[in-house]
């Protein structure tokens, strides 16, 4: 049952079955009017089918917005200037979406004079949280509604019935039970669900699109360079290239290659474990490739406070809280130290293998001449080792020569 008066939604539309049910839904259960906004995050689908789709259901404002540079520029790039992996292995695909659709529609409610947002999120999955954590961060006034936490259509058999009463289109490959489910963006594409829920089974060939299987990748290694200026890509193999058009490119030569490719049990926010199947071409080639240029062009202290930071910013991003201060306190001290992490880094991609086989950069704080074991700078004295060594390991002996004292 509705529990508020709603005049007019922004609902985040793919024109698919489930968005398409909640649309009608909206307008029946809500009596008013809804405004449809469907994103193209590069998720590889021809979204103009939307547009379409939203007419036939009544729909008069359609926005329907290529947002694949705006993601990858100021959402995905960001986000690696962190190297974020959530639990030490996931590279936040799905939540990195979230903030950027969940933007848009608040700035679409306030161009159109909507007093209300709706997603299609589920009530056991992480995006409900994330969609509506940025509603609330954005517009904290705005009214949200959550179908799947509303209403009885707890079944496909039933989402069809509903869309079959009400004059909905539904395709034939929509009618069977789908085998997981998919999300998709220009970073990642995952599956779950249904044949994908027991962990202990290993996922089939056919869940995966956007990677060969390494065994099937090609037998000669490729050689790739990544330029980055200011901790971010800007070119590949000395071509310049947009942010969108650069990860689309990384995309090709990771999959290629049978790079990306994860199997991973996870602690959703809301408390559960679930079993995601990833595909992260693209943005594994990127990590191994800001790893290296880093290696030579952060000092040792900056590098090792971003590797602590980093957990409790890839957490931030998973759980939603990429509108939150703590977010962006970590963000701005992360990016102070980005200025320095230009250069070159040449890769090796082999049969889901990422080998680094170079690295340079005009700010690098490598030097060969102290490193060397020959006679090398005269800014290191061997000499000064001993009583470094001396000072580090006073504590040590103090505590081993009271230990002694202890026995009998």
């Amino acid at each position: 049952m509705t529990t508020q008066q709603v005049n007019k939604v922004v609902l985040a539309y793919s024109g698919g079955l489930d968005t398409s049910v909640i649309l009608k839904w909206l307008q029946e259960e809500y009596a008013c009017e809804v405004v449809t906004f469907t994103a193209d995050l590069g998720q590889g689908e021809d979204i103009e089918p939307a547009r379409e789709k939203a007419k036939l259901l009544g729909i008069k404002e359609i926005y329907i917005e290529d947002l694949r540079e705006e993601f990858v520029k100021d959402y995905v790039f960001p986000m690696f200037r962190a190297n974020a992996l959530y639990e030490g292995l996931y590279l936040l695909g799905t939540s990195i979406a979230r903030p950027l659709i969940a933007k848009r529609q608040i700035e679409i409610a306030k161009e159109v004079g909507a007093d209300a947002v709706s997603h299609g999120a589920t009530g056991k999955g992480n995006d409900q949280v994330r969609f509506e954590l940025g509603y609330y961060a954005l517009q904290p006034d705005i009214k949200v509604i959550a179908p799947w936490r509303e209403w009885d259509l707890a079944s496909r058999t039933k989402l069809i019935a509903y869309a079959e009463a009400n004059q909905i289109p539904v395709p034939k490959d929509k009618r069977g039970e789908a085998p997981f489910s998919v999300d998709a963006n220009l970073l990642h594409i995952s599956a779950e669900g249904k044949v994908l829920e027991d962990p202990a089974l290993p996922p089939e060939e056919y869940v995966f699109s956007r990677t060969v299987a390494p065994e099937d990748a090609p037998n000669t290694p490729e050689h790739v360079k990544i330029q980055f200026a200011g901790g971010d890509p800007v070119a590949i193999n000395g071509k310049e290239m947009s942010p969108a058009t650069l990860l689309t490119e990384l995309n090709r030569l990771g999959g290629k290659h049978g790079i990306g490719r994860l199997d991973l049990v996870e602690n959703r926010f809301v408390g559960m474990k679930s079993r995601g199947i990833y595909e992260t071409p693209g943005g594994t080639v990127l990590l191994a490739a800001r790893r290296a240029v880093e290696s030579i062009t952060l000092d040792r202290g900056a590098a090792h406070l971003k590797d602590e930071l980093m957990p409790r910013y890839a957490e931030l991003v998973y759980n939603g809280f990429w509108f939150a201060p703590e977010r962006e306190m970590l963000q701005a001290a992360i990016d102070n130290c980005q200025d320095m992490v230009n250069g070159e880094v040449e890769l090796k991609l082999y049969k889901g293998n990422i080998i680094i086989v170079g690295r340079t950069s005009p700010n690098s704080l490598y030097s060969e001449d102290l490193v060397t074991f020959e006679e090398g700078a005269a800014d290191y004295d061997h000499h000064d080792a001993h009583g470094f060594i001396r000072l580090n390991a006073l504590r040590l002996r103090v505590s081993e020569m009271a230990r002694r004292r202890m026995k009998p």
